[in-house]
């Protein structure tokens, strides 16, 4: 495993620390941190509020209307009542005449239905839009793969890797959560709108196999059915190479919906397909997994985060060692932290227990009003990308006199000048369903990079805070940028991640951290 794997697999780290969500999410964003996930929580309680009372209104309507059926039916039930009796002609003429037009055309029920939809509209705007359903669907299909998940177990609410005949519990939850026949199919749909049959396949296929089996039963929350799902099945293997089971799919189509021309037209095409090429029918479709251009490195940082990485101890490499580190500074004089060098080239050190759980949890509280997509810098402009799903505020020091003591606390220890402009101001990362980011460098790597806006050279080093802390240098001694520095987070399996990252630039620091003229330094 080389330099730049082993950075990696240290900053690699699935922290499952829960924060306590405050504040409001932009809609279509809601997925890419999980404090605004929890803040969803809000607007559903208040919409359960909305459905109680429904309820209680359509169950004093539903007793009603028992009661009115409860008095025809005894008519109706009572041999002994002869229609002669002018009382009950006229009651049977009132009936068919005024009550069941009063009881069919009934205001209550659509009075019931109105407050409900009046209700829903008013926290409408709170809600999570259309884009975070994509992106949580997305999100799923990448735990999936990058921890090699089995769809239908995840399905059944276990996260399970299954590697041949090995099964492994990668999280036992405290209570299985199953996923319905609808939900599988929003999650293989939304493979499917891109294009991407790898991911669509195993999904719609789950999707089918559950609506198989409670066909017949409405469910008023779902958006799909049986036919959705084959129809989309069907396509998918089609598109995938493989006509045998795209027509086979169409064929079970038509029983449930048999005056469906366009799958009518489908199943001749199919039939045909196989008629004119009968290998077709035993050819074995290989459907390759989608891979991301940019993400040269897929297999590697994969196989870290599915293993978290390996790293040497100190008996195999001598010069990797532990201290109390007061870097000749008087702030650590009486309380030294915990230095633990854990790589020698690309210098990586961890210091133990940076932050204690109350500072943690004041530097997450202050983040978290602030938060906004995460941004990448692409040419002079910065975007959010899928390759980072999360959520960062940037906390002045004057924000709170707990910033500035990380700053002192820092400065300490780095011996650097952690002031802006010679560094960025503290960065404050939740990430969401599924969040990370794929392997990259910390440096600008281009002259156009927007890190060059605040005129105090390119990122020298980073100090990543996560309760302990890691500092690295991201440019040797030269100026140039360190390419074994490659690093990133994995996908958030489960609960919460929170990072915070202090960037410190190059300029401030030329006495602090002589430049050389070689470039082995």
């Amino acid at each position: 495993m080389g330099p730049a794997a082993r950075l990696a697999a240290l900053l690699a780290v699935l922290a499952l620390r829960a924060g306590d969500p405050t504040g409001a999410a932009a809609r279509g964003d809601t997925f890419s941190a999980l404090t605004s996930v929890a803040r969803a929580l809000a607007p559903e309680r208040r919409l359960l509020g909305l459905l109680r009372r429904y309820l209680r209104g359509e169950e004093a309507r539903l007793r009603d209307l028992t009661r009115f059926y409860d008095k025809v039916l005894s008519l109706h039930e009572d041999s002994a009542t002869p229609v002669s009796n002018p009382l009950l002609a006229f009651t049977l003429i009132k009936r068919l005449q005024s009550d069941w037009r009063n009881v069919v055309h009934s205001l209550e029920a659509s009075e019931n239905i109105r407050a409900l939809k009046d209700g829903y509209e008013k926290v409408e705007q709170d809600l999570p839009a259309f884009e975070d359903l994509e992106g949580a669907a997305r999100a799923l299909m990448r735990l999936q793969d990058v921890y090699m998940l089995n769809v239908k177990g995840l399905a059944q609410g276990v996260f399970q890797r299954v590697t041949g005949s090995a099964v492994t519990d990668l999280y036992s939850p405290r209570r299985l959560f199953s996923l319905t026949a609808d939900d599988c199919f929003q999650v293989g749909k939304v493979a499917y709108d891109m294009g991407d049959y790898y991911h669509a396949i195993p999904w719609l296929e789950e999707a089918v196999s559950l609506f198989r089996g409670s066909y017949g039963e409405w469910k008023t929350e779902d958006e799909a059915s049986l036919e959705d799902a084959l129809d989309h099945l069907a396509f998918a293997y089609f598109q995938a190479g493989n006509v045998s089971c795209a027509l086979s799919l169409s064929r079970e189509f038509l029983l449930y919906s048999p005056d469906n021309k366009r799958m009518s037209r489908n199943v001749l095409k199919y039939e045909k397909l196989l008629a004119e090429s009968p290998t077709r029918v035993v050819a074995e479709t290989v459907i390759q997994r989608p891979n991301v251009p940019h993400l040269q490195t897929r297999d590697t940082y994969e196989g870290l985060c599915q293993t978290l990485g390996s790293q040497p101890t100190h008996y195999q490499i001598p010069s990797l060692y532990c201290s109390y580190e007061t870097n000749s500074s008087p702030y650590l004089l009486l309380q030294p932290i915990r230095k633990e060098v854990i790589h020698l080239e690309p210098y990586v050190v961890l210091y133990h227990d940076f932050v204690n759980d109350l500072e943690a949890q004041k530097i997450r509280g202050l983040a978290e009003p602030w938060l906004q997509r995460s941004v990448v810098a692409s040419g002079e402009k910065q975007l959010p990308v899928e390759y980072r799903i999360s959520k960062s505020a940037w906390l002045k020091d004057t924000v709170d006199p707990l910033l500035v003591t990380l700053d002192h606390r820092i400065g300490a220890l780095t011996g650097l000048d952690v002031q802006p402009p010679y560094a960025e101001y503290l960065q404050v990362v939740n990430y969401g369903i599924g969040g990370h980011y794929e392997p990259h460098f910390d440096h600008a790597t281009s002259p156009t990079s927007p890190l060059y806006r605040m005129k105090s050279g390119n990122r020298v080093a980073t100090f990543m805070i996560y309760n302990a802390a890691l500092f690295w240098w991201n440019l040797h001694r030269s100026g140039e940028g360190d390419g074994d520095t490659l690093h990133a987070g994995c996908p958030v399996l489960v609960g919460d991640k929170w990072v915070a990252n202090k960037w410190i630039h190059e300029y401030g620091q030329e006495f602090r951290r002589p430049c050389s003229s070689s470039p082995e330094d």
